[in-house]
C-alpha cells in the first residue's frame, strides 16, 4: 500500500539534507578564505590526489594520506553522535545526525587553519613547513569525513572499530602518522616520536 504524498516528504527531506551539507561547504570555504587560505595551491597546479607526506604539496591538493585520518574523523563523530549525542537527543534523526558530523569536521577545518593551530603543528610535530590547508584540501577533508560517517553508521561500533584500528596501523607503518598520533603530538608532544616523524 502506497501512502499518498509519501515519496515528496522523502525526497524533500534528501533535498534539505543535501542543501544543508552544500551549506556548511560554502560557509567552511567563506571562512577559510577570511582566514587567508587560498582556493588552490600556490604551485599553480590542480591535483586530485598527491602521495608524498614529505612535499610542499602535501595539503595543498584535493586528497593526500592525511585524507584517511579525516576519514577517521568520521568514525570517531559517528561513535559521539552515537553515543553521547544520541543520550542528550534520543530523537535526533540519522540525517540530522550526519549535518552535526559534517559541521563539526567544517568547524575543525577552520580551527585547525588558524595561526595558533598552524603554529603548533610547526613546532610541536614534525610538520615544519606547515602552512596551513588550502580550502580545496579541506572541503577534501570534509568530504572524507562525511564518507567515514557512513561507511561507520553501515558497519556499527564494533566492525567500524575494527576498521579504525587498522587504518590506524596502516597509516603508521605508511606515512609515521596517523590519526591518534597527531592528536597525541598536538597535545603532549613526544620527542622521540617528532624525530621518527621526521622527513629524511
Amino acid at each position: 500500500m502506497t501512502i499518498p504524498g509519501a515519496g515528496k516528504e522523502s525526497s524533500g527531506k534528501k533535498l534539505w539534507l543535501v542543501l544543508s551539507i552544500v551549506a556548511v561547504f560554502a560557509a567552511t570555504a567563506v571562512l577559510l578564505r577570511l582566514e587567508g587560505r587560498l582556493w588552490l595551491c600556490a604551485c599553480g597546479q590542480i591535483f586530485i590526489w598527491v602521495g608524498q607526506v614529505c612535499s610542499s604539496n602535501n595539503s595543498q591538493h584535493l586528497f593526500d594520506p592525511y585524507s584517511f585520518t579525516h576519514l577517521l574523523h568520521g568514525f570517531l563523530f559517528f561513535w559521539l553522535i552515537a553515543g553521547v549525542v544520541k543520550f542528550l537527543l534520543p530523537r535526533l534523526k540519522p540525517n540530522w545526525q550526519l549535518i552535526l558530523a559534517v559541521a563539526l569536521e567544517g568547524a575543525w577545518e577552520v580551527f585547525e587553519n588558524t595561526n595558533f593551530i598552524i603554529e603548533r603543528y610547526r613546532t610541536a610535530t614534525a610538520a615544519l613547513g606547515y602552512n596551513g590547508d588550502t580550502v580545496v584540501n579541506s572541503l577534501g577533508d570534509i568530504l572524507c569525513c562525511t564518507l567515514g560517517f557512513l561507511v561507520a553508521r553501515r558497519l556499527g561500533l564494533r566492525r567500524s572499530l575494527i576498521v579504525f584500528l587498522v587504518l590506524e596501523v596502516v597509516l603508521i607503518l605508511w606515512i609515521k602518522d596517523s590519526l591518534l598520533l597527531e592528536i597525541l603530538m598536538l597535545v603532549v608532544p613526544v620527542d622521540f616520536i617528532r624525530t621518527w616523524q621526521m622527513c629524511a
